[in-house]
């Protein structure tokens, strides 16, 4: 599985200077322990923000590639983040579980997800990204909208919910 490192990363375990810890972003089988790990803290954290889990209907099979791909981040052997896309439409992807474990937060894991996700959706011929979050996660709409991503209608299992939003960036 291909795996990249985060701009100016010194691949011997330490970033510039040898000050903070190599971050690589890893493709990885939705299926796998390392990512229902992730999955089962995120869900957690749905509980305390919204009262339960996303009830969100997934296929592991649609983070499969070609059409889809799913990523973890690691800090050395530790996962701290991940992300995946699911094919949306003909031209477009759709980004689920972006998540990063606490303690880790704030260090641009996510936006490193986000962006490898982004090249992995260009390179496979899509043309456009669309994602779905909540107001109770205003992280999460901050990185989108500094991302480049805007505001569309509601689409999804929450659509019709006040606290969803939606959100596109084309490629």
């Amino acid at each position: 599985m291909p795996v990249r490192g985060s701009e100016g990363a010194a691949p011997e375990g330490s970033g510039p200077g040898g000050t903070a810890p190599w971050r690589a972003v890893q493709l990885t089988p939705y299926r796998s322990d390392v990512v229902r790990e992730l999955e089962a803290e995120v869900q957690a954290e749905y509980v305390v923000r919204y009262g339960g889990p996303d009830e969100t209907p997934v296929d592991p099979t649609e983070f499969a590639p070609p059409d889809g791909a799913f990523v973890v981040a690691y800090i050395g052997d530790e996962p701290v983040a991940m992300g995946g896309f699911r094919r949306h439409d003909e031209d477009s992807v759709e980004i689920k579980r972006m998540f990063v474990a606490v303690g880790h937060r704030g260090q641009g894991h996510a936006r490193a997800v986000l962006a490898e996700l982004e090249r992995l959706a260009r390179e496979v011929g899509y043309r456009r990204v669309v994602l779905e979050t909540g107001m109770r996660q205003p992280e999460a709409i901050e990185l989108y909208a500094s991302a480049g991503y805007t505001p569309i209608a509601g689409f999804g299992h929450y659509r019709d919910s006040p606290l969803n939003r939606c959100f596109v960036r084309l490629l």
